[in-house]
């Protein structure tokens, strides 16, 4: 690499080890070393790896000059290992010259073993029986809310607009209703009429027809 190319790649490694913390493991390789056993030139927080400056290279690094430079791709978001059992998140970004061939590598290493453990803990709480519902139910304040939310809920089953509900459609909103247990809410009936734009002696006709159709089923 030129020396314009490590000034710059040492700054950026101290800026991401600063900006993501002590965690944060970034290693800067020179692939044209003369002494290849000593790639490191560049290190921030080595302590994750147990590297330090004028170290030698990693298997990617060892693949990377067995390979041949001309034949490398990024690896990104991978998870690696230490010898001492972290798990590591990490990324390689080869570095090119002008011509295309590669002259370093650019890798970060993130400790993320206590994430991954915290994240094990989190799923077990916030996990759900696999038949359970996906969408949240809510939580109400009041019956009057309840209702509400009720009405709504029949509208998404039946999937169409009140006001472009068809008679049979607005049935069906009106067994949901029923069978929700609605119509225990008192002075629900006149609630229901007025969003539906129906009378009181249509909502009985629909409920008789739902409740008819319940023992057809």
């Amino acid at each position: 690499m030129t020396e314009t190319q490590l000034d710059f790649y040492k700054r950026l490694a101290h800026a991401l080890a600063l900006q993501f913390g002590s965690g944060c493991e970034v290693v800067v390789h020179d692939l044209e070393t003369t002494d290849p056993s000593h790639s490191i030139v560049a290190i921030e927080n080595g302590h994750v790896t147990g590297r330090k400056l004028g170290d030698g290279p990693s298997h990617v690094v060892l693949e990377a000059l067995h390979a041949g430079t001309e034949r490398l791709e990024d690896r990104l978001a991978y998870l690696t290992k230490t010898a001492d059992g972290k798990i590591l998140k990490s990324s390689t970004v080869f570095i090119r010259d002008d011509a295309g061939r590669t002259v370093g590598i650019f890798a970060v290493n993130y400790d993320i073993t206590v994430l991954r453990a915290a994240a094990d803990v989190i799923g077990g709480l916030v996990g759900t029986e696999p038949d359970a519902p996906r969408e949240p139910e809510p939580i109400v304040r009041s019956v009057a809310d309840l209702l509400d939310d009720l009405i709504e809920q029949s509208v998404q089953l039946v999937g169409t607009p009140v006001a472009l509900m068809t008679k049979e459609e607005k049935v069906r909103a009106i067994r949901y209703l029923n069978d929700t247990g609605a119509f225990l809410i008192t002075k629900s009936g006149p609630k229901v009429c007025k969003y539906f734009g129906i009378s009181k002696y249509t909502l009985y006709n629909y409920l008789d027809e739902a409740r008819s159709g319940e023992k057809d089923a």
